[in-house]
Order: C-alpha cells, then sequence, then structure tokens
C-alpha cells in the first residue's frame, strides 16, 4: 500500500472510531457529530482507494461524486450509492444551525458507514 493511502485509511478509521465512542454517549447526545464523523470517514475511504489506484483525489464532500470516480474500478460498488447518498449531507449541512441529526439518522449513518469502510478496507487489503 502507497504512503499516501495509509495516511488516509488513518484519517478515515479515526473519523470512524471517533463516530462509534460519541455514539455510544447516553447523558449527551452527539448525534450531529456521530453522522459528521461518518461521513468523513467514508469520504477518506473512497479517497484512499482512489489514491491507491492513481486516480486524482478531488476536494469534493459530495460521496456520489467519488464513488462514481471510483466505479470504473469497483463496479459492485453501485451498491453503496444509496449509503453514499445518505451520508453526504452530514459534511456541511448539519454542521451549522437549523439542521439536527436524531439519535436515528446517527445509528443509520453509523451503519451506513461501516458498509463503506468495509468494502473499502477489503479493496485496500485491509
Amino acid at each position: 500500500m502507497k504512503a499516501a493511502t495509509r495516511e488516509w485509511v488513518q484519517k478515515a478509521e479515526s473519523d470512524f472510531q471517533v463516530a462509534k465512542v460519541l455514539s455510544r454517549k447516553r447523558k449527551l447526545a452527539f448525534h450531529d457529530e456521530v453522522c459528521f464523523h461518518c461521513q468523513q470517514s467514508a469520504e477518506k475511504y473512497l479517497k484512499a482507494r482512489m489514491q491507491e489506484a492513481g486516480l486524482r483525489v478531488p476536494k469534493t464532500h459530495d460521496l456520489e461524486v467519488l464513488l462514481d470516480l471510483l466505479l470504473p474500478l469497483e463496479p459492485m460498488w453501485s451498491a453503496l450509492r444509496p449509503a453514499a447518498d445518505f451520508l453526504t449531507d452530514y459534511a456541511v449541512e448539519f454542521r451549522y444551525p437549523g439542521n439536527e441529526a436524531s439519535a436515528a439518522n446517527a445509528k443509520a449513518a453509523l451503519t451506513k458507514a461501516t458498509v463503506i469502510r468495509k468494502e473499502a478496507r477489503a479493496s485496500l487489503g485491509l
């Protein structure tokens, strides 16, 4: 694995683990933060796969755009589109007043991030 890919994976895994830890907090609700870190983890795992393949890694938070760029390499990843679509909004929209994630949103985000993480890690041989 390329060194740059490894860095993307480390950042992705850090976001994933933070989301898991925050999702377990019961006294304080960190639903927005769980959703944000799930999106970030998925984004970085997709970018890690792009990096490893030698593709240009665009500066976008749109997971569907990233997924579209990866589909020629990973055609079966078209099944990840619903997860990518769900998580994309958590990159920016929920970071500002006016939007709040619920416990159900956070749980779904973690589930969807887990699916993307699993596929990316398998593709990267992890």
